[in-house]
């Protein structure tokens, strides 16, 4: 596996190899904006940032604080 750093971008490849998901559902949560959007950095190149990917990895951690059972 990859190691994920701590500042810049990532490509679809590592991503995928830090986050259980497909790259159908990866895709459709970025759609339902349930993921964070990619940047487009040229015509042919796709990448997220890398503090974003963090953010949204520790944030899978916490408890809800939507309306849940409590």
């Amino acid at each position: 596996m990859q190691d994920l750093p701590e500042t810049g971008f990532a490509r679809l490849p590592v991503v995928l190899a830090h986050v259980p998901l497909s790259r159908s559902t990866l895709w459709a949560r970025i759609k339902a904006g349930q993921f964070p959007a990619p940047v487009k950095l040229s015509s042919r190149v796709t990448a997220w940032r890398v503090e974003d990917l963090r953010a949204w990895i520790e944030a899978q951690g916490r408890p809800s604080t939507g309306g849940g059972r409590g």
